[in-house]
């Protein structure tokens, strides 16, 4: 399987360590798919000019992840800014809202569209800036979209009908308001449907079919990453294998795997020795 990340990318700033790591829904789940068993990932979005953007390009390159169609404009990188709850959860506390990212965007050409058709499954994100796009991208592959906690009803009747893997926060949610949404979501044209659910396990509708999966306990020391984690072990044994019981099973282990080591997928070096440098 060959997947292809579209779209945001950050550097996490960890307030407590005063360290950044690589990261970002698009970049996290194509370098840990390639990890999990993925025979290829490629990584396409906007990058700054600065260290920070250094440190994340080097950071794929030694993943062997194609930065082939990265787009580098002039200014700060993408940073957000990460604090460690008592029950040692991340939670973001700011960020630079993107860096370039805020006023660039990603115009796909028809080059790019062939690039991109080369690969079995393009995943992106709410976090992308992609929206209008993913229409136009699923002609040419099958995509897979984390919507985490966006899922109002125009949000959903604007993606689901072009999206075959659609992902889904629901920590917030009871688990018959999870089953709601992602019957809502199939409803709408979305294939295979998974909502992770924090301590709660995680849920998904594939096939015609509702399947459950608990936690795999973890010794706990960073939850960045997880839940990205479970959506590229998902995608990757879900494609290999067409079997959402055992992909799930993985996936939940994967994610308990992420949450023993810093960083998404790790790379962390001091923030003194990334400030900008335009």
């Amino acid at each position: 399987m060959k997947i292809i990340g579209v779209g945001d990318n950050v550097v996490d700033y960890y307030k407590d360590r005063e360290e950044i790591f690589p990261g970002g829904n698009a970049v996290n789940v194509a370098v840990l798919a390639k990890r999990y068993g993925a025979g290829a990932a490629s990584y396409m979005g906007i990058v700054g000019n600065d260290r920070s953007a250094a440190h994340l390009l080097e950071s794929l390159t030694a993943e062997n992840i194609d930065i082939s169609t990265v787009r580098q404009v002039c200014g700060p990188n993408g940073e957000s800014v990460i604090a460690l709850t008592e029950e040692l959860d991340r939670v973001f506390v700011g960020s630079n809202k993107g860096g370039v990212q805020s006023s660039v965007r990603l115009n796909f050409n028809e080059q790019d569209l062939a690039y991109i058709a080369q690969h079995d499954i393009l995943h992106s994100s709410m976090y992308s800036h992609t929206e209008t796009d993913i229409a136009l991208l699923s002609r040419h592959i099958p995509v897979s979209f984390d919507f985490s906690f966006k899922y109002e009803e125009d949000y959903l009747e604007l993606l689901c009908p072009h999206v075959t893997y659609a992902f889904f926060s629901g920590s917030e949610l009871t688990e018959e308001e999870g089953i709601r949404l992602l019957h809502r979501a199939n409803e709408l044209g979305a294939a295979v449907c998974v909502m992770t659910r924090g301590e709660k396990g995680a849920i998904a509708l594939a096939d015609g079919k509702l399947y459950k999966q608990g936690i795999v306990p973890a010794a706990v020391v960073d939850t960045l990453g997880a839940g990205d984690s479970f959506i590229a072990m998902t995608l990757v044994d879900y494609y290999e294998k067409r079997d959402m019981a055992s992909a799930l099973q993985k996936a939940a282990q994967a994610a308990a795997a992420t949450c023993e080591f810093y960083g998404a997928f790790g790379y962390g070096v001091p923030k003194k020795e990334a400030e900008n440098i335009l």
